[in-house]
């Protein structure tokens, strides 16, 4: 007897789903898209997404709706775009950097302290850097909507002491994404960075299977990182986001009329979602801080300067090529 399991019944779905990408049923929605991420239903990502979901539900008269799974529950990262590239999920959010698996120029938005500020962010991922990046998307079979969602910049913490100064890095391990920018970053430090999916990074914590680990105050806060982390450093050192992808195959199916609903809904709620979750992070600081989270203020600058120094910024030009880099530092200023 064949052994049911969560992915064999993904894997039988989107079999039987791949010719048809969504559900027909009598008195109901004529197209039900499937939307998937890793974040928490709490995170702003989803209650976005939920917003989006209601008016396009309001404005194609109950013809169009989106289911919401977030924090894991159709599998892992890479399951969830295993699926999307087969047809049996229809719409997916995932970080620049993690896609970068698939698409390598998709990791550039987050070069490590590369952007100042949120407003030069948006400069790049509305203009021609992001222009570049979902072209590239579009080369590997995947529509990616204009707009992107904020997770916010990313700080550094610790369960065992404060990172200060870049020195504090040496032999430090630190939990980051599956991802070689994020590895490169951190080894150029000195730091021994461990890849570890997000959903299994609070037990990997608690078993110091890692020290620390680096995310946006939002994710800090909806996944509970302050219960088994004790010092923060407000590093900045990348900014962090999401996408929003389908196939080519997939979105081309979905009737015009439809289809310019649903991305026209998702974009608008892309750009109030930025702006929410800008005000979030600056203002959580307190709220960690009740829950038993230390603060450090860092010289972010010293950090960007060892990264100089170590041939960082000069290696990942050359990975991403001269037009890419150009289209980042137009934006940034020179990075090297």
């Amino acid at each position: 007897m064949t052994k049911l399991t969560r992915r064999s019944l993904l894997l039988a779905g989107a079999a039987a789903g791949i010719a048809m990408p969504w559900v027909v049923r009598a008195a109901g929605p004529e197209i039900r898209l499937k939307f998937g991420n890793i974040v928490s239903g709490d995170h702003p990502l989803n209650i976005a997404m939920g917003r989006a979901r209601d008016q396009i539900v309001k404005e194609t008269d109950g013809r169009v709706t989106i289911d919401l799974f977030p924090k894991n529950q159709l599998g892992s990262d890479a399951d969830m775009l295993s699926q999307l590239r087969s047809g049996a999920l229809e719409l997916f959010a995932q970080t620049g950097v993690l896609m970068s698996t698939l698409v390598p120029v998709a990791s550039i938005t987050g070069v490590g302290f590369a952007f100042p500020s949120y407003a030069k962010v948006w400069e790049a991922t509305d203009g021609a850097l992001g222009k570049h990046v979902r072209k590239a998307f579009e080369k590997s079979g995947l529509v990616c909507l204009e707009n992107s969602f904020n997770h916010g910049f990313r700080q550094t913490t610790a369960s065992t002491k404060p990172i200060l100064v870049p020195d504090d890095f040496k032999n430090f391990k630190i939990r980051v994404p599956p991802s070689p920018l994020w590895t490169s970053m951190f080894k150029a430090f000195g730091a021994a960075p461990v890849s570890i999916p997000w959903a299994e990074t609070y037990s990997a914590m608690q078993t110091r299977i890692a020290d620390g680990l680096e995310q946006p105050l939002i994710g800090l806060l909806v996944d509970k990182m302050y219960e088994v982390q004790k010092y923060c450093s407000l590093t900045n050192h990348m900014w962090d986001g999401f996408w929003v992808l389908s196939s080519q195959r997939i979105w081309d199916g979905i009737p015009a009329d439809m289809r310019e609903i649903i991305e026209r809904n998702i974009n608008a709620e892309a750009l109030k979602q930025r702006a929410e979750v800008e005000f979030m992070n600056a203002n959580l600081q307190s709220e960690l801080q009740k829950r038993g989270l230390e603060f450090h203020k860092v010289d972010n600058e010293a950090f960007r300067q060892r990264l100089v120094s170590a041939g960082f910024y000069t290696d990942w030009q050359k990975r991403y090529g001269e037009e890419a880099w150009a289209l980042l530092e137009k934006t940034t200023g020179k990075l090297g």
